[in-house]
């Protein structure tokens, strides 16, 4: 599960843009459940992955985090856009369509967990191998992209759900501070503060979960 060749890198980043845009298609879901259908009139209710293909989030930070070997993936795709004016309240609908995505990988992450643990292991079949393989990757995936997405740093779903129990005003000081999203994220990303980096806080989260699932 650790060691990344090439055939299980391709299968990683397959699993990786799937995750992500099931993740994304959760938030349009939701969206639309809750008012806002501005998601689906643009056609990204879609497993189509074209619509969903985000340069840096689907390609160039998975294939960066994979070449410098940190044992951590996420990613993810282009966002799904929803128009909170269309929600019938505001910030806690908004705060539900946010989590819906994180809500998805987890999802995927028990159900992949469940069916890992009853896969026979050490098995000579060389589809139960593929099997156990294809379900680490997916535990893997799901839940790095679940802990990174529930960070709550603009603009990324736990800073939406965060912004719930705030003050409005300061609330939407805090969420705009979205428009520098990536700028944030990657200098958190490469630049440690205080001896800890995003990419160590991450890592950490992820030990302890996978010691929750039993991993």
């Amino acid at each position: 599960m650790e060691s990344l060749f090439p055939p299980t890198t391709i299968l990683l980043l397959a699993i990786l843009v799937c995750s992500a845009i099931l993740h994304e298609i959760a938030h349009g879901y939701v969206a639309d459940r809750l008012g806002d259908p501005t998601a689906r009139l643009l056609g990204r209710l879609t497993l189509n992955p074209l619509p969903h293909i985000d340069l840096f989030l689907t390609i160039i930070l998975p294939l960066l985090l994979v070449l410098s070997h940190t044992g951590i993936i996420f990613g993810g795709a282009k966002p799904v856009p929803v128009d909170p004016f269309n929600l019938r309240d505001g910030r806690k609908d908004m705060a539900l369509v946010s989590l819906a995505g994180p809500a998805t990988n987890i999802l995927l992450v028990i159900v992949a967990t469940l069916l890992f643990k009853l896969t026979p292991g050490n098995s000579a079949d060389a589809m139960l191998g593929f099997l156990a393989l294809f379900l680490g990757l997916v535990i893997k995936v799901n839940l790095s992209l679940a802990i990174f997405n529930l960070l709550p740093i603009p603009p990324l779903d736990g800073s939406k759900i965060f912004a719930l129990i705030l003050p409005e005003k300061i609330a939407d000081t805090y969420l705009s501070l979205s428009s520098f999203g990536t700028i944030i994220l990657l200098f958190l990303l490469l630049f440690p503060i205080g001896g800890f980096s995003l990419m160590t806080i991450v890592s950490s989260l992820y030990l302890f979960a996978l010691q929750l699932l039993g991993l």
